[in-house]
């Protein structure tokens, strides 16, 4: 997944169906058919993700909503993101929905922003990704999130990509499996999940393209690619590294060799970007 994807207006107007399926009926009860003006500032330091999604919701609505800053841009703190003019009502339906989308999308953009970073001053040459640990439903705006904030998306869904794993190693050998799946679907590049060095050269040699080296710990890492490098298997190899990867200890991991990283905290314990919706009369 290389190209940031655009969110189907379908899947952004069933969160406003989830939040109100009977409609605001606080803002139909009190709020008469007036227009109103509307901005939305950020309260955090980051990376702005969301905005193009909010844009969406409250055009489907007839709000004019004219942007500030784009998506992907890093913003200071009470930094005024977007504009909006439109029925009250309307700005009111859409409100929450919007800001929880851009809070989300912004809170992983800026976090794989900040882990990139730490990639980038390692000198490495390692890339961040993130992986499927996303809540039902989110993955799509969660893996946008976190190429807006420079990282990798990897595999979308099971569909696109072969990742032979240690549950699929219990039931078949490491090198039938790999055989299999080369015979099968031979225009995919076949990636296996290794635990130990020794797995790594029977994988290699079984003719894996990419080796996610799953908990090991660096010093185990960096004697695995020695010992791929020695057997002549390093070369078509590409590494990923996933497993205990925290911010406090990415950069023990970012070694020469390894291409990838991959976290699931950038999607599954991600931090809430703030950001207010604030109205003000026509």
């Amino acid at each position: 997944m290389t190209r940031v994807p655009r969110i189907p207006q379908k899947t952004l107007l069933s969160f406003i169906r989830e939040d109100a399926p009977s409609g605001d009926i606080t803002s139909e009860a009190v709020i008469g058919d007036i227009p109103c003006k509307a901005h939305i500032i950020a309260r955090d330091h980051g990376v702005i993700a969301g905005l193009e999604e909010a844009e969406t919701l409250f055009d489907a609505h007839g709000v004019r909503m004219v942007l500030c800053v784009k998506d992907g841009l890093e913003v200071d703190r009470n930094t005024i993101l977007a504009t909006m003019e439109g029925p009250a009502r309307a700005i009111l339906l859409v409100e929450r929905t919007a800001l929880n989308i851009i809070g989300r999308m912004s809170g992983i953009a800026s976090m794989t922003r900040r882990m990139q970073s730490i990639l980038d001053r390692a000198h490495s040459g390692c890339s961040i990704a993130s992986t499927r640990k996303t809540a039902p439903g989110l993955r799509l705006l969660d893996k946008k999130a976190v190429m807006l904030g420079g990282g990798y998306a990897h595999r979308l869904t099971l569909s696109d990509g072969v990742m032979i794993k240690d549950n699929h190693l219990t039931l078949v050998p490491l090198e039938t499996a790999v055989h299999l799946a080369k015979a099968r679907i031979p225009s995919t590049k076949i990636e296996v999940e290794v635990e130990t060095p020794q797995d790594a050269l029977c994988a290699a040699q079984a003719g894996a393209d990419i080796l996610l080296f799953d908990n090991m710990p660096p010093a185990v890492i960096q004697k695995t690619l020695s010992l791929l490098t020695q057997a002549d298997l390093r070369g078509h190899l590409l590494i990923e590294v996933s497993g205990g990867i925290s911010e406090e200890n990415l950069s023990d991991f970012a070694l020469k060799g390894v291409d990838l990283i991959s976290m699931g905290a950038l999607t599954h314990s991600v931090r809430n970007f703030d950001v207010s919706l604030e109205i003000h009369k026509s």
